[in-house]
């Protein structure tokens, strides 16, 4: 199966793609139709679909039910992990949430010390709030005069673009490995269908950090999201990451971040295999 995209800039032109290689696909124009047997090769073959807002950002996705052949097994093992087991997963998330934090500080020759202190003394489920005094720290220092703001100014809305779109990306690998991306090991919100993926994504966060002060310092952003940067903040996808002692790409190490996890809730592994800056 070959996927036809219709690219439309200068002038119309058609670009096919072996749909085995397409793991991500962004809905990001009004005008844009997709028809739904392309919708159901795209499944077929585990892509996600993500549907943008007026603003750029993305508000709807659309992942395959059925992802793993496992599933109903790793679904049992997810459902019945014990509250110690999802507290040490969750102080590994935020001791490697701080590591990362720490290399993009060094990478942007920032103080950082402060943050090696707190990433040996974060304790199981991260009980005197490790994680919140870090990014206090870290955000106070990543840009001068810059306050991490959700409503904020710029580039605080390429910050959200890049979340959300690592968010959607984390879902993925959770969906494929065979897991419920709404049990999470440390966020519980009722409301909220991806608290797995918030966990998660924690210590990948940092990589968007890093892309995003890039483009913050090449250029004077403005309050919408041009075309440019965000293809510049989907690079995150293929950036190369460190996971134990391997080498790759974000998108495809966070299948073994993923697939560690469901060792852990079996019972085979104890810690997650989170991954690093290089």
């Amino acid at each position: 199966m070959v996927i036809e995209l219709i690219k439309k800039e200068q002038e119309s032109q058609v670009i096919t793609r072996p749909i085995e290689d397409i793991g991500f696909v962004i809905l990001d124009h009004p005008q844009i139709t997709i028809t739904h047997a392309a919708i159901q090769y795209l499944q077929d073959n585990k892509a996600i679909i993500l549907s943008c807002n007026k603003q750029h950002l993305p508000q709807g996705l659309m992942l395959p039910i059925e992802g793993h052949s496992l599933q109903s097994k790793r679904y049992k093992y997810q459902i019945e992990a014990s509250q110690p087991l999802k507290k040490a997963l969750w102080q590994q998330t935020i001791q490697y949430k701080i590591i990362n934090q720490i290399e993009v500080l060094k990478r942007l020759e920032r103080p950082y010390r402060r943050l090696e202190v707190l990433q040996q003394r974060v304790k199981s489920g991260d009980s005197e709030n490790a994680e919140g005094q870090a990014a206090a720290y870290y955000w106070k220092h990543y840009i001068d005069g810059f306050k991490r703001d959700p409503d904020g100014e710029s580039p605080n809305n390429l910050l959200n673009y890049g979340y959300a779109i690592l968010r959607t990306m984390v879902a993925r690998s959770i969906v494929v490995t065979g897991l419920l991306p709404t049990l999470g090991i440390h966020h519980k919100n009722q409301y909220n269908a991806y608290c797995l993926a918030d966990d998660l994504m924690e210590p990948a966060r940092p990589f968007i950090d890093i892309i995003v002060h890039e483009i913050h310092e090449n250029k004077k952003l403005e309050s919408f999201l041009d075309i440019q940067d965000r293809k510049e903040v989907l690079k995150v996808m293929t950036a190369d990451a460190l996971f134990g002692k391997k080498k790759s790409p974000l998108m495809v190490g966070y299948g073994m971040t993923a697939a560690s996890l469901a060792d852990c809730f079996m019972g085979k592994k104890r810690k997650i295999n989170y991954p690093l800056l290089i």
